[in-house]
């Protein structure tokens, strides 16, 4: 029995070196598996590949082209991706953008199902190098004439009545400041000479920057007060409408005479009579000058 003892201290020391040891090993471990991605992630492994972007469009199309549209130009709820990105332009933004989601905005990560069935870092990196293919080379020269199409904007086509760009103008349609850039100039010419196909497709305008859908609506209170403006939010009880004098109203919806809301915009149809292609294009022009700043 004596003699046992004199062997226990040393075993003692021994199992907690080699503890101490393993221990060591692992976080020395998990230290090169954290850094593996991170470092992957800096550097997009499929730059320039044609074939990994045809796959890269696949994932786009499951994953993607509910927001962004077919293409990536852009679609109802997320912005043009051919273009200039206001959330970081390289591809390892990029990358973390559609990883990591983008705060703020409708932008999910892509982690967990966050985005269509979910998607590996692989399958991330495939659809970077299929972004990078479908970019559109801004020209040299923008067209129309940026500061005519301000004095537009501003004056004689009326878009601030509504329109708020920079934090001035109305609150009564959706904010323009961003749109030049994250907006397709086919999108902005439809939205003006057809504002209210995407209303009438349903096709929610979610991000930071629409954050309402604009749908029209008509009241009529219990007094027989008549009023016309855009939902702002709505639930099984109540309704909370904007008017077209931005009186904001909220209303229980059990003691209104009636209401009856339109897919239909509340923004005038802009034909080539009322705004020529010409002065269309101007305004076009100062949207992408306020967009890229």
């Amino acid at each position: 029995m004596p003699q046992a003892n004199v062997y226990r201290p040393t075993l003692r020391k021994s199992l907690n070196a080699f503890c101490i040891s393993s221990l060591a090993c692992l976080v020395f471990l998990a230290y090169l598996s954290m850094g593996k991605p991170l470092r992957a992630q800096e550097k997009n492994p499929y730059a320039g590949d044609a074939k990994i972007a045809k796959l890269g469009e696949y994932q786009f199309r499951l994953n993607c082209a509910f927001c962004h549209g077919l293409g990536a130009r852009g679609g109802g709820r997320g912005p043009d991706l051919t273009r200039a990105k206001r959330h970081g332009s390289s591809d390892a933004e990029i990358f973390h953008n559609i990883h990591d989601g983008i705060a703020g905005t409708a932008m999910p990560a892509a982690t967990n199902g966050g985005i269509g069935v979910g998607m590996s870092d692989e399958e991330i990196w495939q659809v970077v190098t299929y972004i990078r293919s479908v970019e559109v080379k801004a020209p040299a020269q923008p067209a129309g004439d940026a500061v005519h199409g301000e004095g537009l904007f501003n004056g004689a086509a009326g878009c601030s009545t509504c329109h708020m760009v920079e934090g001035k103008g109305g609150k009564l349609g959706p904010d323009l400041t961003s749109v030049g850039a994250s907006r397709s100039p086919e999108y902005l010419v439809e939205s003006v000479r057809n504002p209210s196909r995407r209303l009438a497709q349903g096709i929610f305008e979610a991000m930071k920057e629409f954050p309402q859908e604009y749908i029209s609506v008509s009241v009529m209170t219990a007094d027989g007060t008549k009023l016309s403006g855009v939902v702002l939010n709505e639930d099984q009880f109540t309704l909370q409408v904007l008017d077209t004098r931005e009186q904001l109203h909220l209303f229980e919806k059990d003691k209104l005479r009636s209401f009856e809301k339109r897919r239909e915009s509340a923004m005038p149809v802009y034909d080539q009579k009322t705004l020529s292609d010409k002065d269309l294009q101007d305004l076009i022009a100062y949207l992408q000058s306020v967009g890229a700043q």
